[in-house]
């Protein structure tokens, strides 16, 4: 993008282990030196098991580029947290978007759409667009 706005993605697991490990694998994936801003929201504050507020608030913060926050989720209490947060609306920085893909499939999709420059509803619809990748 020409004016350095990029969009920022945030994976939100609840193992901060599995939250990170996909963050890793996307990356690598697009190339490695890649400069998309990915965050890894996983688990508790505490290091346990479940999803945080404040690690996905805290994660979609530090991945804002102006250009929107794409969050991709693992399970369905993730994805309620995530609700949570964008209906308080103060949270998460605006133009965030909860995105309803698969997790590991969607995250490299999202990554590598976002690496060629491209807007909060081209990275989204490539994310989405892993529930049909077929496997046979």
């Amino acid at each position: 993008m020409s004016d350095g706005k990029q969009v920022g993605i945030v994976l939100v697991s609840h193992s901060a282990e599995v939250a990170a490990s996909v963050a890793e694998l996307a990356k690598g994936l697009a190339g490695g030196e890649v400069s998309v801003p990915v965050a890894a929201a996983g688990g508790t504050e505490g290091g346990g098991l479940g999803t945080s507020s404040e690690l996905i608030a805290a994660a979609a913060a530090a991945v804002d580029r102006g250009a929107g926050v794409a969050v991709l989720t693992d399970l369905g209490s993730a994805v309620l947290t995530v609700k949570a947060l964008l209906a308080e609306g103060d949270e998460l920085p605006d133009n965030t978007r909860l995105v309803d893909a698969p997790f590991v499939e969607g995250a490299v999709a999202a990554v590598v759409t976002a690496a060629t420059g491209a807007d909060l509803a081209a990275v989204e619809a490539a994310a989405a667009e892993a529930y049909t990748y077929r496997k046979v």
